[in-house]
């Protein structure tokens, strides 16, 4: 009897535990006052905000063998070759990619393999990568992500710079909300410690502005339908803007 009564008990806290919802923090609600189409009911307000910090993968460590730092390949087939340590990188049965490549600041590109190439026209590249968590989001623990610049082809390499820059996770180009869905925006900010470099994000939504000093995924609930210019800006805390050229990024998305 004893044993059963002990069991139900920890299903309860099990079930409550799960239930539990993530604490919002940093909560910032846009005062807008815009009504819906019909001219009578007040539209949600803008919320931004962010969940309590739950990392995964603390030790996780992602190690970039290939390319060296600014090694020369023709066009064509460059290979890339990681190292993935405390980390579950191979999960059986489970087709989610672990492993996301940002090219010059393009869009996040997932691979299954640590092994593999990439068909690359002439230019300068610089890579960013990093391991994710379960929601898909960038690990931000230091050896969660590794970068490198390399070449292809008669291309010089990028002018020298010791300024921090970003990457963006999410929201990708031309990615699609329903509404009522949260919009994240998910970033990496590398070369640089936000709080020792006095550094801060600037979040621009059209209309709608934030700022944060932490590298913490943004979330922001009740967009209205509409096509929305995601600008991301990483800038001093005395808001004078870096040089280099991926201290901003840009990503169209929809709320359908």
């Amino acid at each position: 009897m004893n044993k059963i009564l002990v069991s139900f008990v920890l299903f309860a806290i099990l079930c409550v535990s799960c239930s539990e919802e993530k604490k919002k923090i940093n909560e910032t609600v846009v005062e807008t006052g815009e009504v819906s189409p019909n001219g009578k009911d007040v539209l949600p307000k803008v919320t931004f905000y962010q969940y309590e910090d739950s990392s995964s993968y603390p030790d996780a460590i992602l190690e970039l063998y290939t390319p060296l730092g600014n090694q020369i390949f023709k066009p064509g087939k460059v290979p890339f070759e990681f190292n993935i340590k405390n980390y579950e990188f191979e999960q059986e049965g489970n087709r989610d990619f672990k492993l996301f490549n940002i090219l010059n600041g393009g869009d996040p590109v997932g691979f299954y393999s640590p092994i593999f190439q990439r068909e690359l026209t002439e230019g300068s590249y610089r890579i960013v990568a990093y391991l994710v968590d379960d929601e898909g989001l960038a690990l931000k623990n230091f050896g969660n992500y590794v970068d490198r610049d390399f070449q292809v082809g008669e291309s010089r390499p990028f002018p020298y710079s010791a300024e921090p820059y970003l990457a963006l996770n999410y929201p990708r180009g031309e990615q699609i909300y329903s509404e009522g869905e949260e919009l994240i925006i998910d970033f990496l900010v590398l070369g640089g410690d936000m709080e020792l470099d006095g550094l801060k994000v600037k979040i621009d939504i059209n209309d709608y502005h934030y700022e944060i000093d932490e590298m913490i995924p943004v979330r922001v609930a009740n967009l209205p339908k509409g096509t929305y210019q995601v600008q991301v800006n990483l800038l001093r805390t005395d808001g004078k803007e870096l040089e280099g050229p991926f201290s901003s990024v840009s990503k169209t998305v929809i709320v359908r």
